[in-house]
């Protein structure tokens, strides 16, 4: 008589129990799905054009008046960036503008900020013909349409600072409050980067801010705007590690009496 050890027999099970034939297999099982999202974080990533679909779509009135609220609420949010949008590309400049649309353009109050936080302005040194400059420059035309509020800024490496190699070429300094809040060398030069990374490094150094989303009451999470606005996105953190970023430091040499030209500028060859 032939035993099959993988039938499910209780002949079997007398052979298992006293060991003549090995144990059955187990079979593993299923992991259980992961929860659903709830409905505010589902309708929080929809447009308003999606959100009224979606609220044509439902049957249920309790569920189309929060799709409605939802949609509303989303619309006022952006027609209120509008509003407060006042860049929106990059604008080049000559050597000559610096102290104006950098420097003293980064001390200028968005308007309704009672907190006086100043404008953040990205300033792009590039040479045009080298990859990782060229590449830099369309991420950051497309961060400047997606943050509005933000200025950028781009003049042409050599024009900015006298003698600036190409190693050190794309550069990106970052002002805030007429400040310097990081400077950027070289970017992209040991590995291609993507654009999610340049905005994670623009975001933990407080030139540019997620917008407010949602219905999200940042105080009732626990976070003040100030805690916000010097750590933006804890979310975008991991994109930004390891990037050949320099900590805030001032690129012009000693200031001098008579002599504070942003002009005047220092740099590690």
């Amino acid at each position: 008589m032939t035993v099959n050890p993988n039938e499910d027999t209780e002949f079997n099970d007398a052979l298992r129990k006293h060991g003549i034939i090995p144990p059955r297999e187990t079979t593993p099982e299923t992991p259980s799905p992961p929860p659903s999202p709830p409905l505010e974080q589902v309708l929080d990533d929809l447009t308003p054009d999606r959100l009224r679909e979606l609220g044509e779509e439902v049957v249920d009135d309790d569920l189309h008046r929060t799709i409605e609220s939802f949609r509303r609420q989303r619309i006022a949010e952006e027609r209120k960036d509008q509003k407060r949008a006042r860049f929106g590309r990059v604008y080049p400049i000559g050597r000559d503008d610096y102290t104006r649309e950098v420097t003293e353009a980064s001390q200028i109050d968005e308007e309704g900020d009672d907190k006086s936080r100043g404008t953040g302005v990205v300033c792009f040194l590039y040479k045009d013909g080298i990859p990782r400059s060229d590449r830099t420059f369309e991420h950051l035309r497309t961060l400047a349409t997606r943050y509005p509020r933000t200025k950028f800024v781009s003049i042409v490496g050599d024009k900015c600072i006298a003698d600036l190699p190409d190693s050190r070429i794309p550069m990106l300094i970052i002002y805030r409050k007429g400040e310097i809040r990081n400077q950027v060398v070289a970017w992209g030069t040991e590995r291609e980067r993507r654009l999610e990374e340049l905005e994670a490094v623009l975001l933990l150094c407080g030139a540019i801010e997620l917008p407010e989303r949602g219905g999200r009451n940042r105080e009732q999470d626990g976070e003040s705007d100030d805690d916000d606005y010097d750590d933006p996105s804890a979310r975008m953190r991991s994109a930004a590690t390891s990037t050949n970023t320099r900590s805030a430091r001032n690129v012009r040499g000693p200031t001098t009496k008579g002599n504070d030209s942003d002009s005047d500028f220092e740099f590690d060859m």
